[in-house]
């Protein structure tokens, strides 16, 4: 009997602990769900509003190419917003099939960036109202997704109900840099334009986690058809437009 006693408490314990592990779990290039398979040649246009209670106001447009090759995925984000001057570009290259970040770039009307990555990530950061530039040299211990690849990648995870997970990203700004976590808090089955869809919440070290954006992904063609911003008094989204 002594050694039942022993053996329940024993279950238990390694049970609670594999729930923990799965619950921590945290996805980089080295270990990850993602299914590669999915990353395919596509360009999508996206309509992006102000969101002032009920009205949804225009502000600008997202086009998004992702280019695969045999070793690589490109994906190239053109901004444009209504009334500036210039587009907002950012590009990000990643290896496959684990996504190991390679390189980001990323240029508008207040500053210019370039990150390569490797075991140091180098580069420089332009702020243009004040003209400065900063040399970026920085070494890191972990492993991590570029930041600005992370919402493509959550189309890629094997979603399901209930499906929640970690994202170890790395990001750059003057005041801030390093490596952060993206946090998908919770997935679940829903509709959008008569369409199903996993709708998939997440917040992200980004903001703070203070933003909580959710994505509305297609469930047969994994294409992404609407994003939320929702950032307490203020709310953002973007439709899929072709």
């Amino acid at each position: 009997m002594k050694s039942i006693r022993f053996f329940i408490p024993a279950i238990l314990l390694f049970f609670s602990a594999s729930v923990l592990n799965a619950q921590e779990k945290i996805q980089t290039p080295k270990h990850n769900d993602v299914n590669s398979v999915l990353i395919k040649n596509e360009e999508t246009e996206m309509n992006w509003y102000a969101v002032k209670d009920t009205t949804k106001i225009e502000i600008g447009k997202v086009i998004t190419k992702i280019s695969r090759a045999a070793n690589e995925v490109n994906i190239t984000t053109t901004v444009k917003m209504k009334g500036a001057p210039a587009d907002w570009t950012d590009e990000t290259s990643a290896k496959l099939p684990n996504l190991a970040p390679v390189k980001h770039s990323s240029f508008n009307m207040q500053r210019d960036m370039v990150l390569n990555f490797g075991k140091e990530v180098t580069g420089y950061y332009l702020d243009k109202a004040s003209n400065k530039k900063t040399e970026i040299n920085e070494k890191t211990s972990e492993d991590f997704f570029d930041s600005n690849i992370y919402p493509q990648l959550i189309r890629w995870l094997p979603l399901k109900e209930n499906y929640k997970t970690n994202i170890a990203i790395y990001d750059y700004n003057p005041k801030k840099s390093g490596v952060l976590k993206v946090n998908i808090q919770n997935t679940e089955k829903g509709m959008f334009k008569n369409t199903p869809v996993w709708i998939v919440k997440t917040t992200d070290g980004i903001t703070d986690h203070k933003v909580i954006t959710t994505f509305y992904i297609d469930l047969k063609t994994r294409q992404l058809l609407k994003q939320e911003m929702d950032m307490g008094p203020r709310k953002m989204l973007m439709e899929r437009v072709k």
